[in-house]
């Protein structure tokens, strides 16, 4: 086992080389979603020294609730001391889903095989996340995958859980141990310890939402930590996990926020013009300002939805959209935290496309901003949704 470099949290600062290859970067998100750019160092041991059964639910109480406490003054007190453990989260759960109203499709979506969601704080995200689980037909499901960036540990592959659980306020999830035996077999696969598992907050912000949709069943899952790797091999590891995907009890869940833009991001790509335009993007400062004819906000969405574009499949290929989507991040270097794990993804679809004659097909269902930034002091993060059938 090499040794691998686990993160200090450092500075804001982004070195980017080129797509699939980030030097220095690292992140540690607040429940905004927010990025903290880390500078890494190497720690003796790598990521295999302490071992756990099960994986703690670190970040509740923080970006999500915790227990069954109720904020709302129409509970009493003696009510909040009756509530169980996860009531709140439960319920908030249930207004989210509850709250999406579709009208092009019904939900959930017959034949939906993947959902691409963020996993900020649920008070900035758990609404737009709702309508990627709303989709979600579960009949038949026994196995989920969960694949999500790594902020927090430099990671140059994919790396696998240690645990045999993963706590939530609402209830466990098992790991699926055989299929994560299978996967570490291939020799491709690195090993979390607790501690860096415990860290990542990708995964960990999926959980409940799993535990929440597929309550009743008895399902597992397979996390998988998603490092800084090129496009072949983001290609190449969704080639391994095309054969699982392809199976009809099993399902893939793509963790990812899109654009991170501001200067705390060290990210101010902007439009001067809404695009199609021959008017080239800049970069803001304090010295350069937007035009009147474009807000941030709004160039965030056209830069945002012009990667989403990119990712549509209909008419084109897994294959092509991949690369497709690959050109526009070496383009715009937008900060979309999950961009390899969607690249996995589309590895995956793009074999099966090849192997199974599969005709998948994506389609956006939610776009959501932090804040609607207008000056060069503003910041937001972005947030979207959408489902994969084939």
């Amino acid at each position: 086992m090499r040794n691998l470099c686990i993160c200090k949290f450092f500075c804001l600062k982004t070195c980017v080389s080129s797509f699939g290859s980030i030097i220095n970067r690292s992140y540690q998100c607040c429940k905004l979603g927010i990025v903290l750019f880390l500078q890494p160092t190497c720690i003796p041991g790598g990521l295999e020294s302490d071992t756990s059964d099960v994986r703690r639910a670190s970040h509740a109480g923080d970006w999500y609730t915790a227990n069954g406490k109720s904020s709302s003054p129409s509970i009493s007190k003696s009510a909040l001391i009756s509530l169980p453990p996860g009531s709140e989260l439960d319920s908030q759960l249930t207004a989210w889903l509850a709250c999406v109203t579709p009208s092009d499709d019904a939900y959930p979506i017959k034949g939906c095989k993947a959902v691409i969601a963020p996993h900020a704080g649920y008070a900035y995200s758990g609404p737009a996340a709702a309508w990627a689980y709303k989709s979600i037909d579960t009949t038949g499901i026994k196995r989920v995958f969960i694949l999500g960036p790594s902020h927090h540990f430099y990671l140059e592959g994919c790396a696998l859980s240690s645990c045999e659980e993963y706590d939530t306020p609402i209830g466990k999830l098992r790991l699926d141990l055989e299929i994560i035996e299978e996967l570490r077999g291939t020799g491709r696969f690195e090993m979390m310890d607790i501690k860096a598992d415990e860290a990542e907050h990708s995964i960990e912000m999926h959980l409940p939402y799993v535990r929440k949709v597929f309550a009743g069943q008895d399902i597992k899952i397979v996390p998988i930590v998603v490092g800084a790797i090129s496009k072949s091999a983001e290609a190449s590891f969704g080639s391994i996990l095309a054969p699982y995907l392809e199976r009809k009890d099993t399902f893939c869940i793509v963790s990812s926020d899109f654009c991170h833009w501001g200067t705390r991001f060290s990210y101010t790509y902007y439009y001067p013009k809404a695009p199609p335009s021959d008017v080239a993007a800049i970069k803001l400062s304090r010295s350069v300002d937007p035009t009147p004819a474009n807000p941030i906000h709004e160039s965030i969405r056209q830069l945002d939805h012009e990667g989403m574009d990119r990712l549509i499949l209909t008419p084109c290929s897994a294959a092509a959209a991949h690369t497709a989507f690959a050109e526009y991040l070496a383009k715009t270097r937008n900060t979309i935290c999950g961009r390899h794990p969607i690249g996995v993804l589309l590895g995956a679809l793009a074999s099966l496309e090849v192997s199974r004659g599969v005709q998948p097909m994506l389609r956006w269902v939610r776009y959501e901003q932090s804040s609607a930034c207008l000056t060069i002091v503003d910041s937001s993060v972005s947030y979207a949704s959408a489902w994969v059938r084939f």
